[in-house]
């Protein structure tokens, strides 16, 4: 039982990193039809900015120029980067996207593997292939817990996580903004003869799906601090399949099966070698999609796909 309790704790934490990155994924599906396959790389470009924001504040406090205890540093790099890297998710599909909404589905497809390749090479070119760590703003804290050992920084991970998640449900449920995103992914034609601002809704749809990469990216750069150009690839892909699973257009499917797909990376590598954790992740993935082609909170659809 205590085995089985310490990777329990250890599949949370890698579960809400999965999650956090998935929402950004279903939420672009289901209000404007399309994925955005840059979404594992914005996950990178949010990293850095965290990197750079905690560094600054950091130095700041150094030198007498602010006062502020570590943990609100780390609170205050996970709001900025959240808020800036926003801005480059807009930016993604005011540049990348928009101009092909209403493109063949190929043509959208790679234009977001290209962005996601723009955004690796302009992080070589301006800052090289050196590897960074990135700031050590919580202190570790081991607590012992019927011989169960969690962190601080799990506990917080966890946390932080199913906070934005809940934020995140109640600002589609209860305000107006999220009513036009639901109204849009539930008709994207006959919204915009309502007053509906379409453009506006997709970039704040990109700006929200940014914003929770790059949370996930601070929160995993705390348990991982080790950051390169590349990081996002493998995280996002996989955050993807969890989109996949969980059903496309589903925000509550999207963060069940990021930690679905956490839970069996972290058992089958506990119990089989760690070579063969991919492999049985997707192949367990692949089983339940044999049965639920629509993923577990997926419907089907009958419009035309914009992808």
């Amino acid at each position: 039982m205590t085995y089985f309790l310490q990777n329990f704790v250890n599949a949370l934490q890698w579960g809400s990193f999965y999650a956090l990155i998935a929402l950004g994924y279903s939420m672009v599906y289901g209000v404007l039809l399309l994925f955005n396959f840059a979404h594992g790389d914005i996950f990178m470009v949010g990293s850095y900015i965290g990197f750079f924001v905690a560094t600054g504040l950091v130095g700041l406090s150094a030198v007498g120029v602010i006062t502020l205890p570590y943990w609100l540093i780390l609170v205050l790099t996970i709001l900025i980067s959240m808020i800036l890297t926003a801005f480059v998710g807009m930016l993604v599909e005011r540049v990348g996207y928009r101009p092909l909404r209403d493109a063949p589905r190929a043509s959208a497809a790679i234009t977001g593997l290209m962005i996601g390749v723009i955004l690796e090479t302009l992080n070589l070119i301006m800052l090289g292939a050196e590897r960074y760590k990135f700031p050590e703003l919580l202190q570790t804290e081991i607590y012992e817990l019927g011989g169960v050992s969690v962190t601080n920084k799990k506990i917080m991970i966890v946390f932080v996580s199913l906070l934005l998640m809940y934020l995140l449900n109640l600002f589609v449920m209860k305000t107006k903004w999220g009513m036009a995103m639901r109204a849009m992914a539930y008709d994207f034609a006959v919204v915009p003869l309502m007053g509906i601002p379409l453009n506006t809704i997709a970039a704040l749809t990109f700006g929200l799906g940014s914003a929770l990469a790059a949370a996930a990216s601070i929160l995993f750069g705390t348990a991982y601090p080790v950051m390169d150009p590349y990081m996002g690839v493998t995280i996002g892909w996989k955050a993807f399949v969890a989109a996949i699973l969980g059903g496309r257009g589903s925000i509550v499917g999207a963060a069940v099966a990021g930690f679905i797909l956490g839970f069996i990376e972290i058992f089958s590598a506990s119990v089989f070698p760690s070579t063969y954790r991919d492999l049985i992740a997707y192949s367990i993935i692949l089983f339940i999609l044999v049965f639920r082609p629509h993923g577990l909170f997926g419907q089907e659809h009958t419009s035309k796909l914009r992808l």
